[in-house]
């Protein structure tokens, strides 16, 4: 019998970065040139059949158009598990303002130990990189470890460009940590329901075929509609 897990991860970011884009394409392969602002709190559902025993429910959070006031409340942040902080790669004031939204992350939710919630850094937009700011931007590699970062990314929701490869990474970083707690509950002798322990990865690997990117090897669970 299969067991679900419900993940709730956040989608963070300054205003027009392609936060919405991106979870519109990852989850109903669709794109638009032309979203308006969400009014609201908005979240996209993709169920993920992860093994043989685990479906994985994954809430994609969207902040819905409320980071024009500049941070968000606690509601938003409560019970997530995993954030995409996203920036345009056209727009250097958008790349400035990541360490102040994974501070803003940081300072309003961690895991049961007290660290970071596992987040994965993109740089949205790669479609457009004549017009970018490559030559102004940090070698990515090493900002992305430096601040916390388990990974980063180069994307394009235009061009499905490592959409699904930056989502994964940071999925099999949160199954990751719930290994660690149950893994951590059973050496105590302490019940610890409701968690599952999962197969081990090896995190060190590079996803080889990728360009733009840093993380996690391919893990590739049949998606259920």
């Amino acid at each position: 019998m299969q067991q679900e897990r419900l993940l709730k991860v956040l989608v963070i970011g300054d205003l027009g970065v392609g936060k919405t884009s991106i979870i519109k394409r990852y989850v109903h392969q669709i794109f638009s040139q032309h979203y308006r602002a969400t009014i609201g709190v908005d979240f996209a559902l993709k169920v993920l059949n992860w093994d043989h025993k685990t479906v994985v429910r994954l809430q994609l959070w969207d902040i819905a158009g409320q980071e024009r006031y500049g941070n968000m409340t606690r509601v938003y942040y409560r019970e997530a598990v995993g954030a995409l902080v996203v920036f345009d790669m056209t727009r250097l004031s958008t790349f400035q303002a990541v360490l102040k939204w994974k501070g803003d992350l940081d300072s309003k939710v961690a895991l049961g130990n007290g660290r970071p919630v596992p987040a994965v850094l993109l740089a949205n937009k790669c479609d457009q990189q004549r017009q970018g700011l490559c030559s102004k931007l940090p070698k990515m590699e090493n900002f992305s470890r430096e601040h916390g970062f388990v990974g980063w990314y180069e994307t394009s929701a235009k061009d499905n460009t490592n959409i699904d490869a930056a989502i994964m990474c940071l999925v099999q970083n949160i199954m990751s940590v719930e290994e660690e707690r149950a893994l951590s509950a059973a050496a105590k002798s302490e019940p610890d329901p409701g968690v599952l322990v999962l197969p081990r990865f090896d995190y060190n690997v590079k996803e080889k075929g990728l360009t733009g990117c840093s993380g996690c090897p391919t893990h590739k669970p049949r998606d259920r509609e």
